[in-house]
């Protein structure tokens, strides 16, 4: 395989696993980056409330709910 074969190889395997997803949603890939640990922030901001609720039933019983509304908005309003 030639030189220029390999890159070109290379360059699509990188394409395909860090850039096509975040451009199919106009996005740079820094910016999808962002977008998905602000994401990644609040589902487990969500889990906690969750867990909290679960031990103590007067604690947290909406929190969950209202962060997971939230991000849904926020993925609806992307598409």
């Amino acid at each position: 395989m030639s030189d220029t074969a390999r890159h070109t190889t290379r360059s699509n395997l990188v394409a395909t696993i860090f850039l096509d997803h975040p451009a199919s949603v106009n996005e740079s890939y820094f910016a999808h980056m962002r977008f998905a640990f602000g994401f990644a922030f609040w589902l487990g901001v969500a889990s906690l409330a969750a867990l909290v609720h679960a031990l103590i039933p007067a604690l947290c019983e909406t929190t969950a709910s209202r962060i997971l509304k939230r991000l849904h908005a926020r993925i609806m309003s992307r598409h």
